[in-house]
């Protein structure tokens, strides 16, 4: 067999880096190709009693293209805090997806917990694919839209602070908006699926990429396509370093990070973690040894689910989900 040219490799190479900045996007669009069509009516009003019907992966799929600015549950401005749940909760989709696909299940769920809940959509850049794809600007420029619609979630209720839920770079980013915006006066608690929060290899591309000597050219193609919340999710990225110079945490936020031992985006797993005295960091499988719940499938898995209600709600240390109703492997 004739060895490929180092050129041909360098192609490879920057076909494979390219594939990766919308991976979740064809995974998304296969499986809402093969869904059953009776899903897409699923109600996405509030029923009666003001409960919200909660949303599976197939109707998460299918908001993807049919309703990318709203999910049931979210954004209702007239919504009043209760005693019981005085902090709105935020939400903050993940890289390639939008609010409504990553939120299908935890907004609706977190609305019937009698939570005033908010989502937005982000990182909007020239390959949104009409406000489908976020995650993709730079992380700084997305922040300030996180600092801008928390102020307009303050304002609506009267709360004094929020909660945040994030997911992959939407777990991620608000570590900017909290030690770099003055946000940290602003959070209570602030829970994280699967985040970005140390940079990842994307399953070893950016390690073969160096040894290549070819990191340099992808990343210039990046910045060029205007993707630089891909290059800002790299491990050792600048917006890395400056970002946990000073520490991972701050004082006054709650963090909690949960994590899967199958992530094939952020790569290491371990890379998700933080270190300060204000962290819990959860491994799903340490809980839930059989789930076999992926990067994406956090948002969908029941055992993930329950945990967030704690983190958000008792905070109970010595919680134990039920292990069933697992999320999917990807």
């Amino acid at each position: 067999m004739r060895k490929a040219s180092p050129r041909h490799r360098q192609r490879r190479l920057l076909r494979r880096w390219a594939g990766a900045a919308v991976a979740a996007l064809a995974v998304a669009a296969t499986a809402f190709v093969a869904l059953p069509a009776a899903q897409a009516g699923q109600e996405t009003q509030p029923q009666q009693e003001e409960r919200y019907a909660v949303g599976d992966v197939n109707l998460g799929l299918r908001n993807y293209l049919l309703s990318p600015g709203a999910v049931t549950g979210a954004n209702d401005w007239e919504c009043e805090p209760s005693a019981e749940h005085p902090e709105p909760v935020v939400l903050v989709h993940a890289t390639a997806f939008n609010l409504g696909s990553n939120f299908a299940r935890l907004a609706p769920t977190l609305a019937n917990e009698g939570r005033c809940v908010y989502a937005f959509n982000y990182g909007m850049g020239s390959f949104s694919m009409f406000g489908r794809v976020g995650g993709l600007t730079g992380i700084t420029r997305s922040s300030q839209a996180l600092d801008a619609f928390v102020d307009r979630v303050l304002t609506s209720t009267g709360a004094e602070q929020v909660d945040i839920l994030g997911h992959s770079q939407g777990g991620m980013l608000p570590n900017h908006y909290i030690k770099r915006l003055g946000g940290a006066a602003l959070v209570d608690d602030f829970v994280a699926l699967a985040p970005s929060n140390h940079g990842t290899t994307l399953s070893g591309l950016t390690t073969i990429g160096e040894t290549l000597g070819f990191l340099g050219l992808a990343n210039g193609f990046l910045d060029l396509a205007g993707l630089d919340g891909l290059l800002d999710q790299e491990v050792g990225s600048e917006f890395q370093e400056a970002l946990f110079a000073d520490g991972d945490t701050v004082p006054g936020v709650d963090y909690t990070v949960i994590a899967t031992r199958h992530d094939a985006i952020v790569t290491p797993y371990t890379q998700a973690f933080l270190e300060g005295e204000n962290v819990t960091n959860i491994l799903l499988q340490d809980v839930c040894p059989q789930d076999e719940a992926g990067h994406m499938g956090l948002a969908y898995d029941t055992p993930t689910v329950q945990m967030v209600l704690n983190a958000l709600g008792a905070d109970d240390p010595d919680f134990r989900p039920d292990c069933e109703g697992y999320g999917p492997g990807w």
